[in-house]
């Protein structure tokens, strides 16, 4: 078996035979890097335009391409998203940042270096507290807070591709100059569902702050993990940094598996490298790229062309409106409701448990079903009834035809249809999700979305609630059992609900069941 293979079946098999004995005597120290494309129109020190997916070398400036004489010019929309951010986040940002040259050649960095802020940043010292849910360990979902050593605006690379049939490389500047927001996390985390959860807060935020599009698929956010593991009261250990993850699946994975591979490699007498590898999300492998033994020596230098970012800490003044400064305490005032001020206030405007807050609060496309079902003008729908609806009924459906809630048509006001017509007892819980299952299937094939209430008539799907008729079945399922009506009689008064099955087998589920059990009730004492 190869050494590879022996990795993977370690990182599944350990991770459930060795949890009290393995994680008892190592303790794994995690850190992220997380790289974010600033949603601006141009990039950030220059012109050009900053759109993915745009023909190779078509948004790229002469300052891009390292053209002498050209000077860059510093992109203010930028700055005020990286402010943003750094508010949000809890961040001391800095009254004056400066920005630096790091040095490094490669054909994707036409200058031979990046512009970036590496001594002074925009900002410091932040902090991010998130909730951590692990499937099938944790029952209700914890806190964990991880400390922001700082937030740093730089340009991001160009891209190289290579063509190993061609035996040629070439070069896309479309991304060189792009702006990005480098968040550096103190390794505060353990494991990779900790790691994970970060990023799928950090996501969140971003997204409400609109600096962000969080487009993982499209490169918009980058996660680099910083891994190490050591025993209890001894220094850290050696640290391995896995580069360029492309998923929040993927951090949690690469970050689990890198841990279970360094505590195999020290269990058998091993060292680990100070080294930067790649995940491989098909093998679900760390692999080795370079080693980081010896220090790069970046030759940071301050940027010439540059001047000091100066930002306003006070507010405005009559004298200040004619200065173009940045004004931090404005920008501050504007953030948006953050995540987790949304799940606090759900929990107490609804009276929702914390754990059903957090599973609509962290997915994007659920928190709007849940907000336009509830706040739709005149309404009196119950939110515990919308919330139990969409978590354990809509995403059920959508699991199981494999599709996230924002990549389905439905509509609020769809959702809201089914839902009205089960709190005005109209339909039950079994052909609601019947419902779901035909709208997501037409969704799938691309076909055209009826109306819920057409599709519960045209199936005849309508719950049956008419006493006479509920009461017809209670005696056909009496007359067809006597010996379950027997041993009720007799004391087993279980056996209501087998007859109260049988009344609903023989109805195809669509009887009023509360109605049903308490006729059954009456009927038997007869």
């Amino acid at each position: 078996m190869s050494l590879s293979n022996r990795l993977v079946r370690r990182y599944f098999a350990s991770a459930k035979s060795s949890k009290n004995s393995t994680k008892s005597k190592w303790k794994s120290v995690v850190g992220l890097e997380v790289h974010a494309q600033l949603e601006t129109k141009s990039k950030l020190f220059s012109g050009a335009r900053s759109t993915f997916g745009a023909a190779p070398n078509t948004c790229v400036s002469l300052f891009d391409a390292s053209i002498p004489g050209t000077l860059p010019v510093l992109n203010k929309s930028a700055v005020e998203l990286g402010v943003k951010t750094a508010l949000a986040l809890g961040c001391e940002v800095n009254p004056v940042s400066m920005f630096d040259r790091k040095h490094y050649f490669y054909a994707d960095l036409p200058t031979g270096y990046q512009i970036t802020q590496q001594r002074a940043p925009l900002a410091r010292r932040g902090s991010l507290s998130f909730p951590v849910a692990i499937p099938g360990i944790t029952k209700v979902p914890y806190y964990k807070s991880a400390r922001l050593h700082q937030l740093q605006l730089e340009q991001d690379s160009g891209k190289s591709l290579h063509d190993p049939v061609e035996r040629k490389s070439l070069v896309d500047l479309n991304r060189a100059g792009v702006a990005l927001m480098e968040l550096v996390f103190e390794p505060d985390l353990a494991s990779g569902e900790e790691a994970a959860a970060l990023v799928k807060e950090l996501i969140l935020i971003l997204t409400r702050l609109r600096s962000c599009s969080c487009k993982m698929e499209e490169g918009a956010l980058r996660v680099d993990a910083n891994i190490s593991v050591h025993l209890d009261n001894t220094p850290l250990g050696t640290r391995t940094e896995v580069k360029n993850i492309g998923s929040v699946r993927a951090v949690a994975q690469a970050v689990d598996f890198e841990i279970q591979r360094q505590i195999g490699i020290l269990n058998d007498g091993g060292t680990i490298h100070n080294e930067t590898r790649a995940w491989d999300a098909a093998r679900r492998v760390t692999v080795a790229m370079r080693d980081k033994e010896v220090v790069q020596d970046y030759r940071f230098l301050p940027e010439p062309n540059l001047p000091p970012l100066h930002l306003q800490m006070q507010e405005e003044t009559k004298e200040d409106l004619e200065v173009e400064l940045i004004n931090v305490p404005k920008i501050q005032r504007s953030l948006p409701e953050l995540p987790e001020e949304t799940r606090q206030r759900i929990i107490q405007q609804h009276q929702l448990t914390p754990a059903i807050a957090i599973t609509l609060v962290n997915d994007i496309t659920l928190h709007d079903f849940f907000r336009s079902i509830v706040e739709e003008a005149n309404c009196k729908r119950s939110p515990k009834v919308v919330a139990n609806f969409l978590i354990n009924e809509l995403l059920t459906v959508l699991n199981s035809n494999k599709l996230e809630p924002s990549g389905c048509r439905l509509t609020g006001t769809q959702l809201a249809k089914i839902i009205d017509m089960l709190e005005e007892n109209k339909l039950n819980a079994h052909y609601a999700r019947q419902v779901l299952q035909e709208l997501v299937a037409a969704d799938v094939a691309g076909g055209e979305l009826q109306c819920p209430v057409d599709i519960v008539t045209r199936n005849n799907w309508c719950l049956i609630t008419d006493d006479h008729r509920i009461r017809q079945c209670c005696q056909e399922a009496i007359e067809r059992n006597p010996k379950v009506v027997e041993k009720y009689h007799k004391g087993k008064e279980k056996m209501l609900y087998a007859l109260a099955g049988e009344v609903a087998k023989a109805s195809e589920q669509k009887i009023d069941m509360a109605r049903a059990v308490e006729l059954l009730k009456d009927m038997l004492k007869q």
